[in-house]
Parts: C-alpha cells; sequence; structure tokens
C-alpha cells in the first residue's frame, strides 16, 4: 500500500474530528464562553498566570506534550504491523486524546486554573487527591528520567545536533525580551531563530570542528573515562549534568522569558520539519514495506499496543500540561477548543509520521523482521529507525542524507527538551503542593522543590544498572511510563465526566474513553506487575515492580472512589464554577 494514500486517509479523519466532532464538544458539551475572566486574566503575575496568544499558546502546549513518545511509541508499535498502529492513533486522536485533553484545559480553567491532581480533591475527595498526586509525581519523575535518556543518546549519537539545539536557548530568551518587554512581535524573530539553528545543523554536518562529540574526547568506545567509566558511559554522564543544570534554571524562570519563546520557535519547527517529511512523502511515494499485521508475535498486541503508542493516541500527561501550564496562560476560553484538541491533533499528525517512516523505510518485510525480530528488539530499534527512515524521506526533497538525519534528531531532540523541563515545572509544582499538604514549609519554596525533582530525576535515571549498563535506568522504565501515563489519561478522563455529571451535562463522549481507557490499562499494568515484573532477579525488574504495584494500588483505590462518586445520587447542588 502505498505511504502516501495512508497519510492521505489519515489526515482526512483528523481534519473531520477537528472540523465537526470537536465544535460538537466545545458548543454542547463544555459550552465555552467567550466573556469568561480566565485564571491567565483573574491570577495575572507575570511568571505563571500570563494571557497568551492562541497561537503562541498552541506552540508552548504541543511542544511540551509532543517530546520523543508519539515518536517512539508509534515506532515501537510498528512490531504488530502499521495497521493496528494506524487505526488506533488516528480513532484514539480524535475520540480520545481531543476530548482529554481539550476536556482538561476547559476544568482547570474553570477552576483556578488548578492541576488535576489537585482538582481531585473537590471532584472525588481530600484521599483521591493525595493518590493522584502521587500518581501523577512517579510519572513525572519517569517523564523526566525517560527523556533525559533519550536525548543524552541522541547526542551521543548524532554529535551534530547539539550545537543547533543549545543556539536556541540564548535566542529564544532574546526573542522573550523582546516581545514582553518591547512589545515586539514574535513570528518574525522565531523564523529567523528557526533559519539560524538549521544553518548551524548544515554547517555542523559538514565541518567536524562544529560536532560536539564528548565520546572522542575519552578516547574513543572502551577507553577509561571521566570516574573510570567507557567513553560512551562518561559522555552520557556528563550530558545528564548538563541537562539537568539546564532543566532546573528552564523550570525556574518566568514563562515568558524561556518557556514561551522556544517553544514557539519550535512550534514552526514542527510545521517545517513535517512539512518536510510530508512533502517528501509525496515526491518519493513509498510502499509500506512493513506487515500490515504481525502474524506471529512473540508478545500479544492485546493490550500492550495502546500502552506502547501511549502519547501517540492520548496521554495522561498531556493532561498535566493542560492544567499545569497552559490552563495559566489561555487568553479567551474559546481558545481552549485549538490550543487543546487542535494540540493533539498535532500529535496524531506527528505519529503518523512516525509510522508512516518506519513502515516505508525497510527494502522488505524481510528487512523489517530482521530488524523487529521481537517486541524487545522493537524497543531497542524504535527511535533510531524513526531517525534514518524519516531522513529517508526528507531525502525526497534534495536533502543530503547526513543533513536530514542532523535536522531530524534536531527536531526530536527539540521537542524531547522542551518536555523534559515542563515536567521538571510541573514536578515543582506536586512538590509544592504535597508540601502544603503534609506542612513541610521547605518544599513550598520554589528552588528546594526544583532541586527535589531535579536530583530525584537524575538518581532515576543514573542510579539503576539496566540491561544497558550504566544511565539505562529511563530505558528500563519505558514499559512502565506507557502504562502510568495511560492510566493518568484515563483517571483524567474520570474527573472531567464527574464534574460534567455534577454541571448536569452529557459526559458520555468522556465515559466511553474512559472505560475502553481504563480497561485497557488496568489490564496491561496487572499482566505486567504480576507475571513479568514480580521476578525480582535484577535491579530493573525490581524497581518496575515496586513503582508498578504502588501505581496500580493508588489508581484501582482512585477508581473505586470516583466509581462511586460517579453512580451516587447526583445532588441538585451544581458546583460553582469560578
Amino acid at each position: 500500500m502505498s505511504g502516501i494514500l495512508v497519510a492521505l486517509i489519515g489526515m482526512i479523519v483528523f481534519a473531520i474530528g477537528y472540523k465537526y466532532y470537536s465544535k460538537f464538544v466545545a458548543e454542547k458539551i463544555f459550552r465555552l464562553d467567550p466573556n469568561y475572566v480566565t485564571p491567565a486574566h483573574r491570577y495575572k503575575d507575570g511568571v505563571d498566570f500570563v494571557p497568551t496568544n492562541k497561537f503562541v499558546l498552541w506552540g508552548h502546549h504541543f511542544t511540551s506534550v509532543a517530546g520523543a513518545a508519539p515518536i517512539l511509541g508509534p515506532a515501537i508499535a510498528v512490531y504488530w504491523g502499521w495497521l493496528p498502529a494506524f487505526l488506533w492513533v488516528i480513532l484514539g486522536t480524535v475520540f480520545a486524546a481531543g476530548v482529554h485533553d481539550f476536556g482538561t484545559l476547559v476544568l482547570s480553567v474553570r477552576n483556578k486554573g488548578q492541576s488535576v491532581g489537585t482538582l481531585a480533591h473537590r471532584l472525588v475527595g481530600q484521599r483521591a487527591k493525595i493518590l493522584f498526586l502521587f500518581i501523577i509525581l512517579i510519572l513525572v519523575l519517569m517523564v523526566n528520567a525517560v527523556f533525559a535518556w533519550v536525548i543524552s543518546n541522541l547526542f551521543i549519537s548524532y554529535p551534530a545536533s547539539v550545537l543547533p539545539v543549545f543556539i536556541q536557548i540564548p535566542l529564544a530568551i532574546w526573542i522573550g525580551y523582546a516581545v514582553y518587554k518591547r512589545n515586539k512581535r514574535m513570528l518574525i524573530p522565531s523564523l529567523l531563530a528557526l533559519g539560524a539553528m538549521y544553518l548551524t545543523a548544515i554547517l555542523a554536518s559538514k565541518i567536524g570542528f562544529l560536532q560536539i562529540d564528548l565520546v572522542q574526547y575519552f578516547g574513543g568506545e572502551g577507553a577509561s573515562g571521566l570516574f573510570g567509566l567507557g567513553a560512551t558511559s562518561s559522555a552520557f554522564l556528563i550530558w545528564i549534568v548538563i541537562l539537568m543544570v539546564y532543566v532546573y534554571i528552564a523550570s525556574t524562570l518566568p514563562v515568558w522569558k524561556l518557556l514561551q519563546p522556544r517553544d514557539f520557535i519550535n512550534s514552526h519547527q514542527l510545521v517545517v520539519g513535517l512539512g518536510i517529511l510530508y512533502v517528501g512523502l509525496l515526491f518519493l511515494n513509498p510502499e509500506m514495506t512493513a506487515p500490515v499485521t504481525n502474524e506471529n508475535p512473540d508478545t500479544s498486541w492485546l493490550p500492550l499496543l495502546f500502552i506502547t503508542i501511549a502519547c501517540g493516541a492520548i496521554s495522561g500527561f498531556h493532561g498535566l500540561v493542560s492544567s499545569g501550564t497552559s490552563s495559566k496562560q489561555l487568553n479567551k476560553e474559546p481558545d481552549a477548543r485549538f490550543v487543546g484538541y487542535f494540540g493533539a491533533v498535532g500529535e496524531g499528525i506527528l505519529a503518523l509520521i512516525s509510522i508512516i517512516a518506519v513502515a516505508t523505510f525497510f527494502a522488505n518485510t524481510d528487512d523489517f523482521f530482521a530488524t523487529y525480530a521481537s517486541f524487545t528488539d522493537a524497543n531497542g530499534a524504535g527511535l533510531g529507525v524513526f531517525i534514518e527512515g524519516a531522513a529517508n524521506l526528507a531525502s525526497g526533497i534534495g536533502l543530503p542524507a547526513d543533513i536530514a538525519t542532523t535536522i531530524v534528531s534536531i527536531i526530536v531532540v527539540s521537542f524531547a527538551a522542551t518536555t523534559l523541563d515542563t515536567s521538571v515545572r510541573l514536578m515543582r509544582y506536586i512538590i509544592s503542593e504535597l508540601g502544603v499538604e503534609y506542612k513541610v514549609p521547605a518544599l513550598t519554596k520554589k528552588h528546594v522543590a526544583t532541586t527535589v525533582a531535579v536530583v530525584s530525576s537524575a538518581a532515576l535515571v543514573l542510579l539503576p544498572e539496566g540491561p544497558k549498563g550504566f544511565g539505562s535506568g529511563g530505558y528500563q522504565l519505558w514499559p512502565l511510563f506507557g502504562t502510568a501515563n495511560q492510566l493518568l489519561a484515563g483517571i483524567s478522563l474520570m474527573l472531567i465526566a464527574v464534574w460534567l455529571r455534577r454541571q448536569g451535562r452529557n459526559y458520555a463522549v468522556v465515559l466511553i474513553p474512559m472505560i475502553f481507557l481504563m480497561f485497557m490499562t488496568l489490564y496491561a499494568m496487572f499482566q505486567q506487575v504480576v507475571f513479568e515484573w514480580s521476578w525480582v532477579g535484577n535491579d530493573a525488574n525490581t524497581l518496575l515492580f515496586i513503582l508498578g504495584a504502588i501505581i496500580f494500588v493508588f489508581a484501582v483505590w482512585i477508581i473505586l472512589t470516583a466509581f462511586n462518586v460517579l453512580t451516587r445520587p447526583n445532588s441538585n447542588t451544581i458546583d460553582n464554577e469560578e
């Protein structure tokens, strides 16, 4: 089957979903009010609560939720065949992710910009709030570890991407100053910044001394490096330290100084990157050489497909961004449809090209199975195959292979870095909330909470000696990241359903995807915790078993509590919306 036809079908479904389904949800279910005073205006402080143009906010929101997950998840899930991955990405985006991201944004806006964790108290009860906050805390901790691991390894594998990525930081700070202190427009400076990044990428791809390759500084693979570690391990350690210092600073700065302008640049990078890949697809017109379905997988697709694709279809982390940062920047309530639902559509478009890039990369099916011989092999190869496959699509517009590979790796790293520092910022919020809850004043201080977030994230990615050796803590957490992420999405949908029911509105559009997601995710997590991770013969399984068991018990507890609220006869009292 032609890759162009697959892309066309996906785009048509996304367009119909946004034009008609999101409009129905906005007008009939959420009932957006253009005159409603949003938290960005009501609590404007110039740091977290900042009224923001919807296009700029969409850029921040989308690049915060995109990361590497909507690329990596679908790239792995192609193991079961491209058709199952394709179907879940397009249907999950339209009927689950769009409603979830849109709904958590509206729910937070209507409740002082509070996070879904805090809102669990009001909607379900105090105990549910504490349990939910701990689930979120574990999830963002895993996000930090997973994405730090991804970025560090990409910097090692593609050293030409380092300089363009770091050049973006001072450019974004300059843009933030020009826009918010001198009232300049953001569009042209952002495009110029993106041009500077890609020009640097071209030069770095061609000129060796512009490639920041820490491995070579330790004498090559196997040499004794820092602290007696090998060259690659030493480079990995240094990159983790650099990233942790960066996210500490980035997550404590006011959002206008770095977060918003950098994310706006990355939103253009998304458009340019996706444009390159889809136009390249049009010119190359490759066939889907990966199998439609894998007839003999070593692991069943049910239920693992849904937690593997994760952010490519629906993600609980999106709800954290919607209610944690985006709701505090929403200028007008009707903007929530564009920011929330269309943000999910953007994620689906990215996941779609990930599937196509992987499924068209191989010469034939035999070559595909040589790389994707098992589900474990797929986990290890997915991201690398996407980068090579995407570079192959980019060659369709005449880009040389080395430049195309560098640009694709820059896109992946930029999105992952955006997610990383947003996640650390969210973790700081949660730690502060828990500090208030348990009366630990020190944890309510911004720098103390950020230090706890950064140090614990670094420890999680560095300390476990996983199957790939030193520093593979982030890699080994990926299976648990997927299940915890989907559980969080299911619980967030449940909170939206409770809120809609109390408002006397139809909540079926939320309830149906919630039930499906809860069933698949709890099934997968029970299967993994009981039958895979309970064999605590190594550090990796022990860590997964402990974290997985805690999340599973907390999730079941919250679900039972929320189910009791949903089935309780509705009172005549409707919550007062702020």
